[in-house]
C-alpha cells in the first residue's frame, strides 16, 4: 500500500470479493532498547554470516523511510517489496536496489513477498490489513517488524496477539515499532516515576494534536483511499485519529501505568471541513484504571489549526512529570527532579528499534516484549474511540466481549 505512516506535522491477480479483508515488563523492555542499540549490529554480526533478507510491505512515505533505514543498518538486504500501487513499489525498488522481479502490487502482494523467500517481513501498511499479513508471515516462519496501530478493531488486535504468541513458540521475533519508549530522557523519567518519583499517580493527561489528514471525496471503490494517509479518515481502515496519531501519547500512559484501563467514557465528533470519511478528528476521553487513577485524553486533528503535540503528563501526590515525543521531557518536584530534550525521535527511535530488532533476530531472542503493550495500546484507543463515538461509559471487558469486526469493502480492488 502507499502508506505514508509519517504522522509528524508539516515540520518536521483479479478483483476481490467484498467484505473479506479486514481486517509487561515494559520498563525493562524499554531500557533494553537503548542497551541493545548501543551494541548495534557489530556485536550481533558475530552470530551470523550474511545479511538478513527483508521484505517490505507498504512503500509509502514511512515505508520508504523504514526500507532505507533497514538498508543503512547494514545487517539487512532489502530483498522484496510490495505496495498496492505498482508504481509506488517500483519507485522504492528503484531507490533501494530491489530486483524488478521482486516488486509486487495488489492486495495479495504481501503474500508474494513472503513467498519470495524473505526471512523478515516489515509491515508498514494500513492497520486493517496488518493482522492477516502478520499471521501469514509468522505461519511462513518469518520474523515480523511492524508499525502501529497493530489493528483497527478488536478481532484484529486478538489476531496480532495470537500471531505473536505463535511467533514466540516458534522462536521467531515479533517487534512493534514505537519511538517514545526508545528515548533516553523518556526512559529515565518513566524509571523514576515507577520508582515512586511522583508519589502515587493520581491523574494522567495525554494530548494528541495534529493538523489532520487530507480527506478528498470518495470514488467508486476504496482504491483512492489507500494512499497518502487518506485512509486515516476511515475508521475501518485506520482505527480513527485516536488510533493513528494520538496512540503514541496513549501508549506512553500505559508505559507509565504498567496496565491498561478498565473503562472509558467521552465524546467525539467529525469537525474537519468537507469531511468524507467517518473518522472523528476531535475527541475527549476519560479512562479509569483499576487502582483509581484517572486518565484524561484530548485529541484534535483540524487543518492548519495546531502544531504537533504528543505527550503524557503524569500528576502524582508529590511531583509531576511529562513524557514527550517532541521538546522537553521532565520530572518536576521531589528529590528525583530530572529533565532533558527529546531530539529527532521519529528518525532516531526507528534506528534504535531496527538495531534492537536485528540483535533479537541474530541472538535468537523471541520473548517479544513490545507486543503486549502494543496490543493494549490499540485496544485502549479502540475503547476510547467506541466510548466517545457512542457517548457512553464502556468497559474494556465489554469491548472485548463484543469483539466487533469492522468490515472493509474491497469490491473492485486489484488482488
Amino acid at each position: 500500500m502507499n502508506t505514508q505512516f509519517s504522522f509528524l506535522p508539516s515540520r518536521s491477480p483479479g478483483a476481490v470479493s467484498r467484505r473479506h479483508f479486514v481486517t509487561g515488563s515494559m520498563a525493562a523492555a524499554a531500557t533494553l532498547v537503548l542497551a541493545n542499540s548501543a551494541l548495534g549490529q557489530t556485536t550481533a554480526s558475530a552470530n551470523r554470516q550474511g545479511a538478513i533478507r527483508l521484505g517490505l510491505v507498504g512503500c509509502g512515505g514511512r515505508g520508504s523511510l523504514i526500507g532505507s533505514l533497514f538498508k543503512e543498518h547494514g545487517g539487512f538486504e532489502l530483498f522484496a517489496v510490495a505496495d498496492y500501487f505498482q508504481t509506488v513499489a517500483d519507485s522504492v525498488g528503484d531507490a533501494l536496489g530491489v530486483d524488478k522481479s521482486r516488486r509486487f502490487s495488489g492486495l495479495s502482494g504481501y503474500q508474494r513477498v513472503i513467498d519470495a523467500g524473505v526471512e523478515v517481513v516489515a509491515l508498514e501498511n494500513i492497520p486493517a490489513f496488518m493482522p492477516a499479513q502478520a499471521a501469514a508471515a509468522v505461519k511462513a516462519g518469518c520474523h515480523v517488524y511492524m508499525a502501529k496501530p497493530v489493528a483497527a478493531d478488536v478481532p484484529g488486535c486478538l489476531q496480532i496477539e495470537a500471531a505473536a504468541k505463535l511467533a514466540g513458540e516458534k522462536k521467531q521475533c515479533f517487534f512493534v515499532d514505537y519511538q517514545i519508549p526508545t528515548d533516553p530522557v523518556n526512559i529515565e523519567i518513566v524509571k523514576r516515576v515507577q520508582e515512586g518519583g511522583v508519589g502515587k499517580i493520581a491523574q494522567l493527561a495525554t494530548t494528541g494534536l495534529c493538523s489532520g489528514f487530507s480527506d478528498p471525496p470518495k470514488t467508486a471503490n476504496l482504491e483512492s483511499r489507500l494512499q497518502k494517509l487518506i485512509w486515516v479518515n476511515d475508521i475501518a481502515l485506520g482505527c480513527d485519529y485516536i488510533g493513528n496519531f494520538d496512540i503514541h501519547a496513549v501508549d506512553a500512559a500505559l508505559w507509565v501505568m504498567g496496565q491498561r484501563p478498565v473503562a472509558a467514557a467521552g465524546s467525539s465528533q467529525v469537525a474537519r471541513p468537507n469531511a468524507h470519511g467517518d473518522g472523528h478528528g476531535v475527541c475527549s476521553v476519560i479512562y479509569d484504571y483499576a487502582d483509581g487513577a484517572v486518565h484524561n485524553h484530548f485529541g484534535l486533528g483540524l487543518p492548519d489549526k495546531t502544531q504537533g503535540t504528543l505527550d503524557c503528563h503524569v500528576y502524582g501526590t508529590t511531583a509531576n512529570a511529562v513524557i514527550s515525543y517532541w521538546g522537553k521531557a521532565f520530572l518536576l518536584g521531589g528529590p528525583g527532579e530530572y529533565s532533558g530534550q527529546v531530539e529527532n525521535l521519529y528518525h532516531d527511535g526507528i534506528v534504535r528499534n531496527i538495531a534492537t530488532f536485528y540483535k533479537n533476530v541474530t541472538d535468537g531472542r523471541s520473548e517479544n516484549p513490545t507486543v503486549r503493550r502494543a496490543v493494549d495500546s490499540a485496544l485502549t484507543c479502540i475503547l476510547g474511540r467506541e466510548a466517545a463515538s457512542r457517548r457512553i461509559r464502556l468497559t474494556m471487558d465489554d469491548l472485548i466481549k463484543e469483539n466487533k469486526r469492522l468490515e472493509v469493502d474491497l469490491t473492485g480492488l486489484k488482488a
